[in-house]
């Protein structure tokens, strides 16, 4: 029997305590928004049940749940999900349940928006009735927050937090942090990418300050670091924590850039995270290459810097066919591919994988009520031929 491809091996994801909970396989579905909570409370629908537990069925090793807030005002949209309270939990334990009794783990991501919050739902709907950008005061909208008052960020600019503030958004990451844990899910993930609260604080083209927040990299990772550590009080050091961070601003010197990015995975690294995945831009025009796999070689120098580690880092960006997802993996850029986009419009996105990868029979990571789609062209075992489809 030939050895089993990369993507579809068991995988322990590592701990601050040491080998954790085994992924099925490498394959991840990453969190991507859904601005489905029509009631703006915050707590997650049928929709989240069921967009999540289509590709729990449908084989992923790890079903992240989209960026959920830590804070009513730390939403993107009004239409995002949240745990700032304890209905919003409960609402995410029967979806936690149903990923996990379908063999994926369950991991969520939880974020601040900071600047870019307070903003419509990315719907084509709305942007057709031109309904995008900020949402103002009158009509719904909140006042955004910042590690700076700016106009990078393309929105109503937020105001700059005070310390009372950012001690005070802190422990909303404490507390989605205890109730993400009482939920059930394996994994969190910081969000400290995309322009959002975290990555504003990090780079220089958002983060203006003159205090202990501000200025040069020690002052402006301060904010990720005090986050990390209140974090990690409340989170089990038997459960994977991991952060996305955005390799580089695509800004040049101005803004943050693969090195920061470097540097500031080695100290998160030892302040317990191990998961690494690594996305990149949300701040300013955006100026960096596209294309299949195009953030790719941040995630590798990511790997390479942290090789001596029990680091798991992950690529994202347009990594849409097995064969690339294979080739990013053997070739070591990284341990482990999100797959987004494609995954919208494929949930068994991993089952169409191992059959390409030549080992349905063997690894097929599938709901056990599909057996009868038969992949491989032939009857199944015990199957009953006469049963109507």
């Amino acid at each position: 029997m030939k050895p089993m491809s990369r993507m579809m091996a068991p995988v322990a994801l590592p701990t601050a305590a040491g080998p954790g909970p085994v992924m099925r396989n490498r394959t991840i579905l990453p969190p991507m928004c859904q601005y489905s909570v029509d009631a703006c409370d915050g707590v997650p629908r049928n929709w989240q049940l069921v967009h999540l537990g289509a590709r729990a069925a449908g084989g992923f090793g790890l079903v992240m749940a989209e960026a959920t807030a830590v804070a009513a005002e730390g939403r993107i949209s009004d239409r995002d999900t949240g745990l700032w309270n304890d209905a919003q939990r409960d609402a995410w334990k029967p979806i936690v349940q149903f990923i996990q009794a379908e063999g994926a783990l369950a991991g969520i991501q939880i974020a601040h928006a900071g600047g870019k919050a307070s903003t419509y739902a990315w719907h084509e709907s709305e942007a057709d009735a031109g309904l995008v950008g900020t949402i103002p005061l009158d009509q719904g909208g909140w006042q955004t927050l910042g590690p700076s008052d700016t106009d990078a960020l393309g929105l109503v600019p937020p105001r700059e937090m005070s310390l009372e503030q950012i001690d005070t958004s802190i422990q909303s990451w404490v507390h989605a942090t205890r109730r993400a844990h009482e939920a059930g899910f394996d994994v969190l993930q910081i969000h400290a990418a995309h322009g959002y609260l975290i990555h504003e604080f990090l780079s220089p083209l958002t983060n203006h300050r003159s205090d202990r927040y501000g200025g040069p990299f020690e002052n402006r990772v301060r904010y990720a670091i005090e986050v990390i550590r209140a974090v990690r009080t409340e989170w089990p050091e038997g459960k994977p924590l991991g952060i996305r961070l955005s390799g580089e601003d695509w800004n040049g010197d101005a803004g943050w850039q693969l090195a920061d990015t470097i540097r500031f995975a080695q100290e998160a690294h030892c302040l317990g995270v191990t998961l690494f995945d690594i996305s990149s831009a949300g701040i300013g025009r955006y100026q960096g290459p596209f294309g299949p796999g195009y953030q790719v070689p941040l995630a590798a120098a990511v790997k390479e810097a942290l090789r001596d580690t029990n680091a798991f880092v992950t690529a994202v960006g347009m990594v849409t066919e097995a064969a690339q997802a294979e080739q990013i993996l053997v070739t070591g850029q990284a341990d482990g591919v999100n797959i987004g986009r494609a995954a919208l419009c494929q949930p068994n996105w991993p089952v169409a994988a191992a059959v390409t990868l030549g080992e349905p029979d063997r690894m097929l990571p599938q709901a056990r009520q599909y057996w009868q789609a038969n992949w491989q062209g032939r009857p199944k075992r015990g199957a009953n031929t006469l049963t109507q489809d």
